[in-house]
């Protein structure tokens, strides 16, 4: 890291953050490679994404990608060039021999093929920590096409959130804004040992190997028992009360009791003396032997509750519980407005453009403070002149260069 990262606050009183000094280019699309460098930009990196003239496609998605662009490009600088145009390459290559980090997500050999793989910026630069974003880490697989959902079904995880012979994607990117923040991790990494060693390195991280991982708790069920996993809406569980009920109105609610003191406040809470004193049901695994018979006995008994009334004795009482919510009723959430969890941006693109937006933040906090926003989702190379003149270049080449439609 950089010699200026050392002081705790910036020449006007700010706090300074923890990456602040180091500069990442990124050459990313979709979610994998942006969330990278989302996060080192959060942490106070300087993030310049390189784009093509014609922008990132996922500016312009519709549908479940709608929200793609500006969720993962906060606190970036863009600039756009064509890296199929000598002049625009050139440009590229300059900008990546000011880096600390160069992140990839696209598919294997495109950057080599630019002479901006690891191979040819590592002779460049050999300080330069490289994250290379990919569907599998080098073996039988590597060559193969992934995806998100690719991933999840080859890796036991669609399997597992689905009902039997109905395998389910999970409701999110969880591989791709995974496998980005293990790519964040590696830099981080990386850059720590380079201060020691002054070289950097390559780092790799994979939508496979993230899926794996996030199923290997699945895996050593299966070897400490000997006793496959069973899909989790099919799952024997642990505790009898721990599921959703359908209450009054038709709303919904998730309810749990996990330890036999937890069960006997719920039987105090809702008054059912009965249960707390009947010997088949004394302790959490009779219980559990008795599931079946107990939630559609619950099931009954609570049908005339309302959500909120549950939710307040639950919560008063200390107890899990949990209102099935929407994303788009997030924006209501009492904790979340409370705590600034959710924070203005300006969307970049689209009917909206120039508008702002809510979007959530990186779910931590350093000495107490949420990591904000400081810079906007960038337009389409909002800094594409700024940055080539940094780079040395004089007005009038870089005139030139938008004139040769290397540049946007």
């Amino acid at each position: 890291m950089s010699a200026t990262a050392t002081t705790d606050t910036t020449a006007a009183g700010e706090k300074r953050l923890p990456l602040a000094g180091i500069r990442v280019v990124e050459f990313t699309h979709m979610v994998m490679g942006p969330t990278c460098g989302m996060v080192l930009a959060d942490l106070g990196a300087e993030v310049i994404k390189v784009e093509p003239i014609d922008g990132d496609r996922t500016r312009h998605l519709l549908g479940a990608g709608a929200g793609f662009f500006p969720m993962f490009n906060r606190n970036k600088k863009s600039i756009a060039l064509d890296l199929r145009h000598p002049q625009g390459l050139e440009a590229a290559l300059r900008l990546c021999a000011t880096a600390d980090v160069v992140a990839q997500n696209f598919k294997p050999g495109t950057m080599d093929k630019y002479g901006l793989g690891y191979a040819a910026l590592g002779k460049l630069n050999p300080r330069l920590v490289y994250v290379n974003h990919t569907g599998f880490l080098p073996g039988p697989y590597e060559h193969r096409t992934a995806l998100d959902e690719v991933v999840q079904m080859m890796g036991g995880l669609a399997y597992m959130t689905g009902r039997p012979g109905d395998p389910l994607r999970a409701g999110t990117s969880v591989n791709d804004i995974m496998g980005g923040m293990f790519g964040a991790i590696g830099a981080i990494a990386a850059l720590m040992q380079r201060a020691e060693t002054g070289k950097g390195q390559e780092v790799q991280s994979a939508l496979f190997e993230n899926n794996v991982f996030l199923v290997g708790q699945h895996m050593l069920q299966y070897a400490i028992t000997g006793q496959a996993a069973a899909p989790m809406p099919e799952r024997i569980s642990a505790w009898a009360l721990y599921d959703v009920f359908t209450v009054k109105d038709g709303e919904q609610i998730f309810l749990a009791a996990v330890s036999d003191a937890q069960w006997k406040t719920f039987c105090d809470a809702l008054g059912f003396d009965d249960l707390k004193a009947d010997p088949a049901l004394l302790t959490n695994n009779d219980r559990v032997r008795m599931r079946p018979t107990l939630l559609a006995d619950l099931r009954a008994r609570l049908a005339d509750r309302s959500a909120a009334e549950l939710s307040a004795l639950f919560e008063a009482r200390g107890l899990p519980f949990a209102p099935i919510v929407r994303p788009q009723d997030l924006y209501d959430d009492p904790h979340l407005k409370a705590t600034g969890g959710l924070a203005d941006i300006r969307l970049p693109d689209g009917e909206r453009a120039g508008e702002m937006a809510q979007t959530t933040l990186f779910p931590i906090t350093l000495g107490g403070d949420r990591l904000g926003v400081r810079l906007h989702p960038p337009t389409l190379g909002e800094h594409t002149r700024e940055l080539l003149a940094e780079l040395g270049y004089a007005r009038e080449q870089v005139d030139a260069l938008h004139a040769g439609a290397a540049v946007a």
